[in-house]
């Protein structure tokens, strides 16, 4: 079932984008690569990302219940001024895939974008994340661009 976020759902979401993002997360990447930099690992800046949804669209998330549980979410932004809807994030624990959730995720998504003006959609993904790059076609996206994210300790600054 796909119905509106609640607050109390956000406790729900931070633990499924965790589990989700894992192997696919910017800041992972970078935690591999460097160590942990910060007081916080890259599962709780991560995890942050939804707070960040929520105090920016949360009329515009929705969830997917599984007997009273949250099994997956897809946030989203909008802009009336340029008529692009984005999508932050979208997750769906992996023992639900397979299922329709996602594409129905979608659907929610792509609704609500239009109720509100919004004519072109928009969402990323990195090159390590297969189901992304696979999932989004098939719901009708069109790769426009890639892009190359760079990382560096201040340290090891050369300028």
């Amino acid at each position: 079932m796909i119905r509106k976020y609640r607050s109390e759902d956000i406790e729900a979401l931070k633990e499924i984008t965790v589990i989700c993002f894992d192997g696919v997360s910017i800041d992972q990447n970078m935690e591999k690569k460097f160590g942990q930099f910060a007081d916080t690992d890259w599962k709780a800046r991560k995890a942050k990302h939804i707070d960040a949804d929520v105090a920016a669209n949360a009329d515009g998330i929705f969830v997917c219940e599984d007997n009273g549980n949250v099994v997956g979410y897809i946030t989203t932004r909008i802009d009336p001024e340029s008529k692009i809807g984005g999508i932050p994030n979208l997750a769906i624990l992996p023992e639900y895939r397979g299922q329709g959730l996602g594409k129905a995720l979608m659907k929610a998504a792509f609704d609500y974008f239009e109720e509100r003006g919004m004519v072109v959609a928009k969402i990323e993904t990195l090159d390590q994340n297969p189901i992304g790059q696979n999932f989004y076609p098939r719901s009708g996206f069109t790769q426009v661009a890639r892009q190359i994210h760079y990382a560096m300790p201040l340290a090891d600054r050369k300028v």
